[in-house]
């Protein structure tokens, strides 16, 4: 489905793409804690956790972010708000080894910079093992100020890059940056520039979008279409509905496309040996199908890089992997041959 001479050429290609983003940009804090070094609380008697090093690195949106800057994207401009606090402070930081234009990254007050803070500990055997997560966000919806300076930043972004992701991952409505308000504002471009691609990966409200490319995985895109039988129906009524590709990440099982043309076609994946750790495979896949599609890919070449890219990433244990353009050409020649 993907011949080397193909991927290559796509590969050519990434260097000289500028991709835009809108989603929620969240900070990865972790907290390495030195067990032995426990000591017990003044005040209240309870063990206090000695840290002995912090990492931080983006994540959500941020994830995506460095999945495209491995893959040789030439300049990645997000769109997101964030709060005016430390935490967004450290968050610009963690960006600063990537391509980045942040000036479309709105700062806050109102808003908190979305944190997980992860402590982790080693156990007997040297592995480190995540305790009780910590997550800082906002529960209120965009004030109309910051979401019409948004709705602003994305219609000057949409025009000036060669296509834009939506990341839509938080699942309680009208709380994150993509809400009822900016996905009008997101319709309302896609039909202005029906030839530009808009690249929609929602968790929760993938039923909400009647436009753009859509992106989910199987539970995702099965909740989107109540009363659909099975993955090969649900992607053809929304292709359907929108006019446009659907791509259904199936884990080691591929990915399930409906094309432009409303054909449907399965896209297996290649054999994977040893341990994985799925944790943001998804991203990966759309890394991959993006660039593609905008290297010119079909759908299901697409499908077949963003398979690619995710069975690289997946190998990578502990950690939100990336994937680099030799990767992948190594990965061709050890399951395609």
């Amino acid at each position: 489905m993907l011949q080397i001479e193909r991927l290559q050429f796509f590969l050519h290609l990434f260097p000289k793409l500028t991709v835009g983003l809108v989603g929620d940009l969240f900070l990865d804090r972790y907290l390495e804690i030195d067990a032995p070094l426990g000591e017990p609380s003044v005040e209240t008697g309870l063990e206090a956790h000695q840290v002995v090093r912090i990492r931080n690195q983006p994540g959500a949106l941020g994830t995506v972010l460095n999945n495209l800057a491995a893959l040789g994207v030439f300049h990645l401009v997000p769109v997101t708000v964030i709060g005016d606090d430390g935490h967004g402070y450290d968050l610009l930081q963690s960006l600063q080894s990537l391509p980045i234009d942040d000036s479309h990254v709105l700062r806050s007050p109102d808003r908190l910079t979305p944190t997980y803070t992860k402590p982790l500990r080693q156990d007997a055997a040297g592995s480190w093992q995540e305790l009780n997560r910590l997550d800082v966000r906002s529960r209120q919806p965009l004030s109309d100020g910051i979401c019409d300076q948004l709705c602003g930043h994305l219609q000057s972004v949409f025009t000036q890059t060669d296509g834009l992701i939506v990341l839509d991952q938080i699942e309680q409505r009208n709380t994150g940056v993509v809400d009822d308000r900016v996905r009008d504002c997101l319709r309302k471009m896609a039909q202005q520039h029906p030839q530009r691609l808009m690249y929609i990966d929602s968790r929760r409200w993938l039923s909400e979008f009647d436009f753009g490319t859509l992106k989910g995985n199987r539970a995702e895109v099965l909740a989107a279409v109540p009363g659909a039988p099975d993955v090969q129906t649900a992607v053809r009524q929304l292709n359907a509905r929108t006019g446009q590709p659907v791509f259904c990440t199936l884990g080691d099982q591929g990915i399930s496309t409906a094309c432009r043309d409303g054909r449907v076609v399965h896209v297996p994946s290649g054999p994977i040996d040893g341990p994985v750790d799925i944790v943001g495979a998804g991203d990966s896949a759309t890394s991959g199908i993006v660039l593609s599609l905008l290297a010119g890919a079909t759908e299901v070449e697409a499908a077949a890089v963003g398979n690619l890219v995710a069975s690289i990433t997946v190998q990578q244990l502990g950690t939100t992997g990336t994937a680099t353009p030799q990767q992948m050409l190594d990965r061709w020649y050890e399951t395609c041959v």
